[in-house]
């Protein structure tokens, strides 16, 4: 079905995205009777529960004074929001904080006339003026003053329409508005037992007017006639409440009992909305076109948006579909294979032919349908139940009992068909009756999904394998079968098999490769590879018949569309709106031509028009919403004066921003990033939150700034607000002097008491060196003392030395002398054993000589008892201290004590002692039972310690 392209066109195939407000999602009242957008494009809604205000991400809500519900608003170029309702209208503007506070305009009217007014139903900017139209009266309000123009009987509704101004009144019927008097329409006194609810400008002369009860009228040359076509029978049969135009094409009309429908301007319904078809409530109170020719519908319970600026609409539970695993259009029919079986739906080449009532079933396909394809021109269903022929919406002949997966032709031989089933492959055959079942191909067992054929064998995968089978010459059979485990000797994983071109191609990690007969061997498609080189991992990839290539990754979808130079342009923002919703490992892509391109869904079937996506995508716009810190809170872009930098205390440095874009088509995909400049080193990731926190930040210069990126991938500008942290009252500019004065005082007092302590310094010196001058020659004057003290001590010493040197020198004579007299008594001994009988006389006479001379020498020698004496006196210290130490030792083991440490022999000791070897050994363990010495402890070692 072709479409037009034109900006704002209404798609009659389908159904919008609809998307539904709650009132627990704004946290409102049910009713919402008013909607207008602003400058920065947040929607506001005039609700019974005060204004409400969405800017894509955040609900705020404004309270008129004493509650009242708000019925009517209005913005006008410089941003006040006109609003009105019960007995109160007035305006709200944003404060320096960007808070929206309300300025009442009735209290000017109750200052002079105390008397409650009706509720406020239409505000209209006009010419200068804003006027709040109720039902006795219109308030019109120019240079803060409030002027009053009755009603001639009883106001209806007003409409500003194509720059005129109509009011209803009960009995003058339509009043054309000018300068601040009212002058009736001739003609339009037939009105009055009817509420005008809508008034629409078809051309320059002719009007269209939607009453509540009575239908539409055309109004030209002053004559009032029905307006007789489908969108008048819809409003008679569900009541008007008026509506609004698209575009000056199309128009939306309202109704209380089914929804909207669009029309164009002969009155074709074009789209019908109602709760079967999306809304949440039949009931709608008033439309608006927001800036992207959105429609927002305020409901007797709710708000929706949809979304009419898309190249996408949807078939889903509305019109009897679920999840679709194929789709093809034959014979003006559009079929669908779904898990409930296979729907068909009318389908022409009309473009005023819109797809209204639910699919139907086709007889006899309650069941799995896997696929539906025309091969040969005849409609092929592969079934859970078996290969299905379908003509309309029956099923005339089964092909086979056996569940059926797909259908190919078989190359340079169309009159024979393949069919991949759960079993196997069978083997279809062509005549003049068409399709039917010829035999089991034999070679082969076990169900396959995924196979593709080329000229000389069928490839089919199974896991990690791919087998390459060969018909047999009467087509009964494959022989032989070749299996395929990788297509290189680095690239082991085939991951599908898909044929593109009329080429069957060989899928591993985004590499495209072929076969070769001639070489047995798999090759690269370098160009096909080269196309997908920076797409991300793509699971299955599918060619429509306009060459165009379809591939899904991440449960999302994409396509390279081919373009008039046979090159490809790869398209992939439109289909974000779809990731999710695509069948798993069952993509379904039917492109009937640009316009009309059908995509299975898990929940239906998505309509996409190539032509409409291809028009210029216009940038989101991002804003720096709120911006909070304790204590306080600023909402930016309400209006308020543009503050090019705020100052933050210090003790406020916990900050809080919120970010926005009021791109409502799809909020579910918006995505932010953002970057605090002086904190972050670079942009975050992509994410679909709003709100960022900074917390305990230092003092300086700061810039927040934050980009968006919508569902079709495209980025806005960045948006930025600069913020200084003042320092903390220790860390700014005020401490800093002073600390600088006290430093500078600090220095200049230390200076002073440095310069007093050197002067008092120096006259303790000078002190202190008389002091040391005298002490120092009293030290001069002790050392000299002690030097001549120690001087007669050294001399004592000295002396004290020479004597027991002498006196050792003496012990050594002394020893000499014993020895001598040993040697002596040795001599006389044997001179008594020498016989002098033989002597004469003179020999006798020398030799008693000599024995006498001898003999005294031995007798008047006294060295022992000088040795015994010398030796004391040597070691006097060391026998007083033995002494002291053990007082029951003997004067004679003393003796032996000094002998053992002057290092004595046994022998020497003996002697000395005049006692033998062994009196010497008995002596020296007695003197050790004295000295209670272990038999270990050295005895000689033991003496000179002490």
């Amino acid at each position: 079905m072709a479409t037009n392209t034109i900006y704002g066109q209404i798609k009659s195939i389908g159904l919008p995205n609809v998307k539904n407000y709650k009132r627990t999602d704004y946290n409102g009242a049910p009713q919402n009777w008013g909607i207008d957008q602003d400058k920065k494009g947040n929607i506001y809604f005039a609700n019974d529960k005060g204004l409400f205000q969405f800017d894509g991400t955040t609900w705020r809500n404004y309270i008129v004074p004493n509650s009242v519900s708000v019925h009517s608003l209005k913005i006008d170029e410089s941003g006040k929001i006109f609003v009105g309702g019960s007995d109160e209208f007035g305006y709200f503007e944003a404060d320096y904080k960007g808070r929206l506070v309300y300025h009442s305009l009735s209290k000017i009217l109750k200052q002079k006339d105390s008397k409650p007014f009706d509720d406020i139903w239409k505000i209209h900017i006009y010419k200068g003026e804003v006027l709040f139209q109720a039902f006795n009266a219109i308030y019109i309000y120019k240079n803060n003053v409030v002027k009053q123009l009755n009603a001639p009987i009883r106001f209806q509704f007003s409409f500003l329409v194509n720059d005129q101004l109509y009011i209803q009144d009960s009995e003058k019927g339509l009043l054309s508005y000018k300068s601040g008097k009212l002058y009736p329409l001739e003609g339009t006194t037939a009105l009055n037992n009817t509420e005008v609810w809508g008034i629409f400008t078809l051309n320059k002369d002719k009007i269209l007017v939607a009453t509540l009860d009575k239908g539409l009228f055309i109004y030209q040359n002053q004559i009032l006639t029905p307006w007789q076509t489908e969108a008048n029978d819809f409003c008679k049969k569900n009541s008007s409440l008026g509506g609004i135009s698209i575009k000056d094409k199309y128009i939306v009309l309202n109704s209380i009992l089914s929804g909207i429908i669009i029309c164009d301007y002969n009155g074709k319904i074009i789209q019908h909305i109602n709760r079967t078809k999306g809304l949440q409530n039949n009931t709608v109170l008033t439309s608006f076109i927001d800036n992207k020719n959105n429609l927002w519908l305020g409901l007797d319970n709710g708000i929706a948006f949809v979304n009419e600026n898309s190249p996408f609409t949807y078939f889903g539970f509305s019109y009897n579909i679920s999840a679709v695993y194929a789709s093809i259009v034959y014979k003006d029919n559009l079929y669908v294979a779904t898990n409930q079986g296979l729907f068909y739906h009318s389908w022409k080449n009309n473009a005023n032919n819109a797809i209204e009532e639910p699919f139907k079933l086709v007889e006899g396909t309650t069941g799995q349908v896997w696929n539906i394809q025309v091969l040969s021109n005849q409609l092929i269903c592969g079934h859970n139940r078996g290969a299905l022929l379908i003509s309309g919406g029956k099923v005339i002949q089964v092909l086979d009992r056996v569940g059926y997966w797909d259908f190919k032709l078989i190359p340079n031989n169309p009159n024979y068909m393949i069919g991949s089933n759960y079993a196997g492959f069978s083997l279809f055959e062509k005549n003049a009756g068409g399709w039917h079942f010829k035999n089991k191909i034999d070679g082969h067992h076990g169900s396959i999904e995924d196979f593709e054929i080329d000229e000389k064998s069928i490839w089919i995968k199974k896991g990690p394998v791919v087998s390459q089978l060969f018909f047999s010459k009467d087509l009964k059979s494959f022989q032989p079968i070749v299996k395929h485990q990788k297509l290189t000797s680095k690239i082991n994983m085939i991951e599908s098999i898909r044929k593109i071109k009329d080429r069957v191609y060989f899928l591993s990690n985004n590499r495209f490769f072929k076969y070769s007969y001639e070489l047995n061997q798999f090759y690269e498609d370098l160009y096909f590879s080269k196309l997908f080189k920076t797409i991300p991992k793509i699971k299955s990839i599918n060619e429509d018949q306009l060459g165009n290539i379809w591939y899904v990754f991440n449960e999302s979808l994409g396509v390279f569309m081919k373009q008039k130079n046979n090159g490809y342009k790869n398209v992939v923002g439109p289909f974000s709106n779809l990731t999710g919703d695509l069948m798993r490992n069952n993509a379904s892509i039917n492109t009937v031509d640009p316009n009309n391109i059908f995509i299975g869904l898990t929940d239906g079937l998505a309509h996409f028009d190539s032509n409409l996506s291809n028009k210029k995508t216009i940038k989101p716009k991002a804003y720096i919403r709120e911006f909070s810190y304790p204590g306080n809170k600023l909402i930016l872009g309400n209006g308020q004066k543009t503050v090019e930098k705020y100052t933050i205390p210090f003790d406020s440095n916990h900050l809080e921003f919120s970010f926005s874009s009021p791109s409502y088509e799809n909020l579910d995909n918006l995505e932010f990033s953002y970057q605090l400049e002086g904190f972050d080193n670079q942009w975050s990731s992509w994410t679909k939150k709003s709100i960022k926190e900074y917390t305990n930040l230092r003092e300086g210069d700061y810039t927040i700034k934050v980009k968006a990126r919508n569902n079709y991938g495209v980025q806005s500008e960045i948006a930025q607000q600069n913020f200084t942290i003042s320092p903390p009252w220790y860390r700014n500019f005020l401490a800093y002097v002073f600390y600088f004065l006290v430093v500078i005082l600090a220095v200049h007092y230390t200076r002073t008491r440095i310069q007093m302590k050197i002067r008092k310094n120096k006259h303790y010196e000078t002190l202190e060196q008389s002091r040391l001058y005298l002490e120092k020659e009293t030290k001069i004057k002790q050392e000299q003392f002690e030097l001549e003290k120690e001087i007669e001590r050294l001399k004592n010493e000295k002396l004290k030395v020479e004597l027991i040197t002498k006196n050792k020198e003496l012990v050594i004579n002394s020893l000499q002398a014993v020895k001598k007299n040993k040697i002596l008594n040795g001599i006389i001994q044997k001179l008594q054993d020498i016989d002098t009988e033989s002597f004469d006389e003179s020999a006798k006479f020398h030799f008693a000589k000599l024995n006498k001379s001898i003999v005294k020498e031995v007798s008047s020698d006294k060295s022992w008892k000088d040795l015994e004496k010398h030796i004391r006196n040597v070691h006097f210290d060391f026998l007083k201290r033995l002494k002291n130490e053990y007082p029951r030792i003997s004067s004679r083991e003393l003796d032996l004590s000094t002998y053992l440490i002057m290092n004595m022999s046994t022998k020497e000791i003996a002697e000395i002692m005049n006692i033998s070897v062994a009196g010497v050994e008995i002596a020296r363990h007695r003197l050790r039972k004295k000295l209670d010495l272990p038999q270990k402890t050295n005895l000689i070692g033991f003496l000179m310690s002490i």
